[in-house]
C-alpha cells in the first residue's frame, strides 16, 4: 500500500503505471474510495500513469475530526501530486471530486493540463439540506441514509440488474466513517466555485448521467457553460456513470485526451 502525508493526515493512495505516462489523477464521490474506478480502468487507454487516492474520511484515508472544507481536500490532492512529483495532470473528479478538481485548477494552476468534471458542479444543494444529512448521520450513522442515497446514485432498474455490485457500493458507503462523511458534507455546503469556474483557462470536458438524481445533468451543463466546457451525457446511468457504464465514459475520456 503507498500513503502520502499532509498536514497530519495520511492519505491512501494508488499509483500504477508507467512513470513516464501521461498523468491522469481520479478524485471520488462522497461515500466512495478508490476502489470506485477498478471497472473503468481496464477500458483505459495503455501507457497511462494512474493516480487514485481516498480523500480524508473515506476509505484507508485518516479520519481528523470535521468539519472539512473544499481547500483542505484541494490541499490535499495537490500534496499528493507535489509528493510524487507530479505536473502536467489531467484531473477526473466525480461529485464532490470535481468540487476538488474546481478548486485545485483555480489554486494550483501549476498541476493540471485538463480537467473533467463527472456528476458535479460549482455548487451543489445548499447549507440547509447538508446540514439535515450531517445531522441525520451523526445521529443514526450512515446507514440510516443509505437506501436514498443509493437510490439516487444509480439509474432505475441497475440494482435489480446487478444485485452483487449494488451491494458492493452499499457495503463501501455504510462501511466508512460517519465523521468522514460528515465532514465531507460540510466541505460541499460550504462550497461554491462559480467565480473560480468560470475563471478557468484550461481544456475542460463535462459529463453526467441521465439519471442523476444528486447532480442532474442541467446542474452539470451550467457549470461546463462557466468555462466553455464541453458537455456530454451518459446513457442509462445515475449518478456514477464510471461504475454503471464505464465503457461510454473510457470512450468520451479518450477522446478527450487524444484532443488535449
Amino acid at each position: 500500500m503507498q500513503a502520502v502525508t499532509h498536514d497530519g493526515v495520511t492519505l491512501h493512495i494508488r499509483d500504477e503505471g508507467p512513470r513516464d505516462g501521461r498523468v491522469v489523477m481520479f478524485g471520488n464521490s462522497l461515500g466512495s474510495d478508490l476502489r470506485l474506478w477498478e471497472g473503468l480502468i481496464p477500458h483505459l487507454p495503455a501507457g497511462l500513469r494512474l493516480i487514485r487516492f481516498d480523500k480524508r474520511g473515506h476509505g484507508l484515508s485518516d479520519c481528523p475530526p470535521g468539519p472539512y472544507s473544499i481547500e483542505d481536500l484541494s490541499g490535499d490532492a495537490a500534496a499528493i501530486c507535489d509528493a510524487l512529483g507530479l505536473r502536467d495532470v489531467t484531473f477526473v473528479g466525480l461529485s464532490i471530486g470535481g468540487l476538488i478538481g474546481q478548486s485545485l485548477a483555480a489554486r494550483r494552476p501549476d498541476l493540471l493540463r485538463a480537467l473533467v468534471l463527472m456528476d458535479t458542479g460549482a455548487k451543489i444543494g445548499s447549507p440547509e439540506l447538508w446540514q439535515q444529512r450531517i445531522d441525520a448521520v451523526r445521529r443514526d450513522g450512515i446507514p440510516s441514509i443509505s437506501d436514498a442515497i443509493l437510490a439516487r446514485w444509480f439509474a432505475p432498474g441497475f440494482a435489480e440488474a446487478h444485485p452483487a455490485e449494488f451491494a458492493l457500493c452499499r457495503n463501501m458507503l455504510e462501511r466508512g466513517p460517519a465523521e468522514g462523511y460528515a465532514g465531507c458534507c460540510a466541505a460541499i455546503a460550504g462550497a461554491d466555485q462559480t467565480e473560480a469556474t468560470r475563471a478557468l483557462k484550461l481544456p475542460v470536458m463535462a459529463m453526467a448521467g441521465v439519471s442523476d438524481a444528486s447532480t442532474p445533468p442541467d446542474l452539470v451543463r451550467a457549470t461546463a457553460a462557466l468555462c466553455s466546457a464541453e458537455f456530454h451525457e451518459i446513457a442509462e446511468a445515475g449518478h456514477l456513470p464510471c461504475y454503471e457504464q464505464p465503457e461510454a465514459v473510457a470512450a468520451l475520456l479518450k477522446d478527450f485526451f487524444d484532443k488535449t
